[in-house]
């Protein structure tokens, strides 16, 4: 029971951090007026990436653990775009690069325990019902990496939060099936700043209509 309070508290931190970037995202944007890319935003979603796949692990949560696989590098390359990943001392960052790899050496060598340990206490429906909402979390940031690759700078798209909303959904719908109150809270706020982010959008090209019929 007490190693479950510690799981728990270690989980809130980690949704504390991924809600704390939407917070603050959510505030420049209106500040600005538009949807921004700050780089806070991605150092808080790197940070908070790792503790969330600690506590995936120690929930024996293999859904959780899916939808930071690939998230995971793409907030590096956000922060390489913005000229923050070298920032960082060159041993903390081939410690962050490695530390997936890592755990995924550790996954291959103990398949037994891992097995039991992710897959064992959860149904099949269930099991893909969560992979389907962590892949469509996963895709709009592959989404914006690309989008972002275009256009030569990191941005957050209207598609982007869009699949926000979509996978925010399916993954409220998981965490009370799984009765896990840190994915409940934390996927409810951000339903709630995903969706004023797609208004603000919306709002913002409405609004730009107008001024290019006058020009």
């Amino acid at each position: 029971m007490e190693s479950n309070i510690w799981h728990f508290a270690l989980g809130f931190l980690a949704q504390g951090l991924f809600s704390a970037r939407m917070l603050i995202q959510w505030v420049l944007s209106e500040k600005a007026k538009k949807v921004v890319s700050p780089t806070i935003y991605w150092q808080l979603s790197l940070l908070a990436s790792i503790l969330f796949s600690i506590y995936g692990w120690l929930r024996g949560d293999f859904v959780i653990i899916l939808g930071q696989i690939f998230s995971y590098y793409i907030y590096i390359w956000n922060l390489n775009s913005k000229s923050n990943w070298k920032t960082l001392h060159p041993v903390i960052r081939q410690l962050i690069l490695i530390l997936p790899v890592t755990a995924l050496i550790y996954v291959l060598a103990n398949k037994g325990l891992a097995t039991d340990r992710l897959f064992s206490n959860i149904s099949v429906w269930l099991l893909l019902f969560g992979s389907a909402g962590q892949i469509i979390f996963t895709f709009r940031f592959i989404y914006q990496w690309w989008y972002s690759k275009s256009k030569g700078e990191s941005v957050l798209p209207l598609t982007f939060w869009l699949l926000s909303i979509v996978g925010s959904f399916i993954t409220i719908a998981y965490a009370l099936f799984r009765k896990d109150p840190v994915l409940l809270i934390g996927q409810s706020f951000g339903f709630i700043t995903y969706s004023r982010n797609v208004w603000l959008i919306i709002k913002n090209k409405n609004e730009d209509k107008p001024n290019s019929k006058t020009q």
